[in-house]
Parts: C-alpha cells; sequence; structure tokens
C-alpha cells in the first residue's frame, strides 16, 4: 500500500511537470528573438546580403592576374600552313600546341576601384535592408504581443458583464418564484445574459486569431496557443507624459535609422557606379606574356621520321610578353548612353533616399503627436470608467429594488463595459506608441544586435 502511494506521488509530479512546461509563458524579448531566428521571409534578405558580399570579395580578387592553360590537338587536310616553317603543305598532318598564358590590366580609367567601392557600399546597404526588415517584424510581433493582451483584458471584462448578467437572471427567477416579479421580466433578464454569453464567445474568437497571429509571425510549429508573460500596468507614469520634439527625434533618428542609412549607401554606390561607367571613354592599359611549347608532325630527322614528343617539347619551346593599348572610338554612342542611364539611376537613388527621409518624418510627426492626444485620452477613460463604475453601482441597487427595468440597468452596464475597454485600448496603445518613439529615439526597445 505504501509502495502504491509512493508511485501515485511520482506520477503526480510528473504531470504538474508536463503541465508547467506545456504553459511556459513568453516575454517580449523572448517572442522577438525566436521570431528574428526562426521566421522564413528573413531569409531571403540573408541570401541578399551573403550574395553581395561575395560579389564584394570577386571585385578585389579582378585585380589580380588572369592565368590560363591552353592545349590543342589539330589535324590538317589538303593545303595548308606548315607551322614549322610556315611552308606551304599537300599532305595531311597533325600538331599538338601547349601553353601558359597571362595578363593584367594596368589601367582601365579607373574601373577595377571604382566597382570596388560601389560593391563594398552596395554589400553594407543590404546588410542595413536585413537590419530594418528585422526592426519591421519585432514591431509586427510586438503589435501582436498588445493585441493579445487588449483581448485578454477585454475578455476579463466581458466575463465580468456575463457574471453581473447571470446574478440578475438568478435573482429575477427567484423574485417570480416568490411572486414579486413577472415572468416577462425573467425574458429580459434571459435575453440581456445571451447577449453577454455572446460578447464572451465573439471576445475568446479574436483572443484566438490574435494569438494565432503572433504565432505565425514567430514561426512557431505544433502550436495553437501561446501563453504570454504581461505585465500589467494601470496608470501611465510620470516620466511618459513630458513633452516630445518631433523635429529633434527625425534629426537623432535619421543618423541609424536602417532604411534611411542603406539609402544613403545605395545613392553613394550609384555615384562610384556612374564613374565605372565613365571609365570606358578611357584607353585600356594591359600587359600580357606567357610560356609555351608544341609537338608536330612535320618535323623530321635527316631520314624523314617524326622527331618524339620529348624532343619537340625541349625544342620547340617559346615565351612571349607583351602590352595592349585599346582605345575606344566609337561604339554607336553606347558608352555615352550608358552613362546618362547611370546618371539616371543616380537621381533616381537621391530620390528614394528623399522619399524615405520625408516618410520618417511624417511617422515621427503623427506618432507625436498621438503620443500628446493618448495622454489626455487615456487620463479622461480613467475618470469616465470611474464616472460610469459609479453610474451602473446605482443602477445595480435601483434594480435589485425593482426601481427601473433590465433595459435601462442594460445601458449603465454597457457604458461601463466600453469605458472599460475603451481604457484598456487607449493605455495598450501609448506603450505601443511610448516604445515606437523609444525606438527611434534611439533608446534600446529591442535587443537587435547591428551587423
Amino acid at each position: 500500500m505504501k509502495i502504491n502511494f509512493q508511485i501515485l506521488i511520482i506520477v503526480l509530479i510528473m504531470t504538474l511537470s508536463r503541465s508547467v512546461f506545456s504553459q511556459e509563458t513568453w516575454t517580449l524579448d523572448e517572442c522577438v528573438s525566436y521570431a528574428l531566428e526562426h521566421n522564413l521571409q528573413l531569409n531571403d534578405f540573408k541570401y541578399d546580403t551573403e550574395s553581395n558580399r561575395e560579389t564584394y570579395r570577386q571585385s578585389f580578387r579582378d585585380l589580380l592576374p588572369r592565368i590560363r592553360g591552353v592545349a590543342d590537338y589539330s589535324i590538317r587536310f589538303g593545303r595548308s600552313i606548315d607551322p614549322n616553317d610556315n611552308s606551304i603543305s599537300n599532305t595531311q598532318f597533325f600538331s599538338n600546341n601547349y601553353s601558359l598564358e597571362s595578363s593584367v590590366d594596368i589601367f582601365q580609367g579607373f574601373q577595377k576601384l571604382n566597382t570596388i567601392k560601389a560593391s563594398k557600399l552596395i554589400y553594407r546597404a543590404t546588410q542595413e535592408e536585413a537590419l530594418q526588415q528585422k526592426y519591421l517584424l519585432a514591431f509586427r510581433v510586438m503589435e501582436a504581443f498588445y493585441d493579445i493582451q487588449f483581448f485578454e483584458g477585454a475578455l476579463i471584462i466581458a466575463k465580468e458583464q456575463e457574471g453581473i448578467s447571470q446574478t440578475n437572471y438568478d435573482l429575477v427567477k427567484k423574485k417570480i418564484e416568490l411572486g414579486l416579479m413577472a415572468g416577462a421580466d425573467l425574458y429580459e433578464a434571459e435575453s440581456l445574459l445571451l447577449t453577454d454569453k455572446l460578447s464572451v464567445t465573439q471576445t475568446s474568437n479574436q483572443l484566438v486569431a490574435a494569438k494565432l497571429t503572433l504565432i505565425q509571425e514567430m514561426n512557431l510549429e505544433d502550436m495553437t496557443d501561446i501563453n504570454l508573460e504581461i505585465e500589467i500596468r494601470e496608470q501611465l507614469k510620470d516620466t511618459e507624459t513630458k513633452e516630445m520634439s518631433s523635429d529633434s527625434i527625425y534629426y537623432k533618428a535619421k543618423s541609424f535609422i536602417p532604411i534611411i542609412k542603406a539609402g544613403k549607401l545605395r545613392n553613394q554606390a550609384a555615384k562610384k557606379q556612374l564613374a565605372v561607367e565613365r571609365g570606358n571613354l578611357y584607353p585600356f592599359l594591359s600587359v600580357f606574356g606567357g610560356y609555351g611549347t608544341g609537338y608536330y608532325e612535320t618535323i623530321t630527322d635527316s631520314l624523314g621520321v617524326t622527331l618524339p614528343l620529348r624532343d619537340q617539347f625541349k625544342d620547340n619551346t617559346f615565351q612571349f610578353i607583351g602590352a595592349s593599348l585599346t582605345i575606344p572610338i566609337s561604339g554607336g554612342w553606347s558608352s555615352r548612353s550608358r552613362i546618362k542611364q547611370q546618371k539616371i539611376a543616380r537621381l533616381r537613388t537621391q530620390n528614394n533616399l528623399d522619399i524615405q527621409k520625408q516618410e520618417l518624418l511624417q511617422t515621427i510627426q503623427d506618432l507625436v503627436q498621438e503620443y500628446n492626444a493618448l495622454q489626455v485620452e487615456y487620463k479622461q477613460t480613467v475618470k469616465n470608467v470611474e464616472a460610469q463604475n459609479l453610474t451602473f453601482s446605482v443602477a445595480q441597487r435601483r434594480y435589485e429594488k425593482g426601481l427601473i427595468n433590465a433595459i435601462t440597468l442594460f445601458t449603465a452596464k454597457n457604458l461601463f463595459a466600453t469605458a472599460q475597454n475603451q481604457s484598456l485600448q487607449i493605455r495598450l496603445r501609448a506603450e505601443v506608441n511610448k516604445s515606437t518613439l523609444d525606438f527611434y529615439r534611439g533608446l534600446p526597445v529591442f535587443n537587435i544586435k547591428r551587423p
């Protein structure tokens, strides 16, 4: 019997452990970190960064000499030139040639140096763009996180309203049994109870949908529910109600926001790419050299026997060295056309940068305006909740005494619930707004490292 009791204790401990593990709670930082690690959309930007990094590395390798080995085997028929002595031959013969050749560009209108600078700038721009996508994902996760918090709070409010309606329904039912109220009053109380039950169901469905949104953003597999560790703050801190200037936040933000930095880098890269295209107008100078040998069937000794391969490889060796100067004269005006196209591309990158700066300023202005409005609205909603709570409490007592009907009570109760939801919604909006402004002010909102 004692052994069975010990086994029962062990089973209960294991069951509770599994229950606690299955009810793991997630903080906002944990949700963001998991999403950054597992979100598949970020992989495309990571691959772009890796591709541009390899392009940047290759631009350095392009400065190295080009080396190639050449080997050929040919059979000549009919009238042809003998490669041995350049005489005319009418017999069929074959030959082999082997060489090792190298060339290096000395001057190419600084194209390769400008290409290195352009590819480096593009590589850094893709790094910033990848970082921007991480921040956007973090904000989506934060928004989904606070949506869950709102619907969880709204569900608590809805259940409280349902509980009140259930209590009133039981009270009316008891009074009818005592003959103190008419049967029609029970129908009104039941209607209000069913309305509140429907509100609970709808809010529960909205909470499930909000959790699904967060699960999808985080790419959590084999999970349909998630429990969050949420710090509920009933009042906004006094330090959060200070005035904010959109201009000062903008000047701070544009110095580190990744999309702005990426725009600047792409604009600088476009200038270097323009210099690359202009390099096509300059002469090209390169030097080259090589070492080779060959085997020819027509090379014979005094007896007319073809010399062996070993002797010919030794006797037919040759070396060469030279320089090449290419002067562009006319190419159908294609070089000038590419220069004009690249000028347009540079102007486009500058315009895109100006658009991004304008959008950033407008976003910050909207956030600051919303911030100031939410501070005032939240204080008013707190007072409204207190007033509606008092009104509802009075209505509830009057209803219990039979001084008002169920419709009047429902109106007061509904206004109280609406005030609670508005206060909760504005408070959470204020928290999201504050976190967003803190991000633009350069404060560490998310634990995301710069490349």
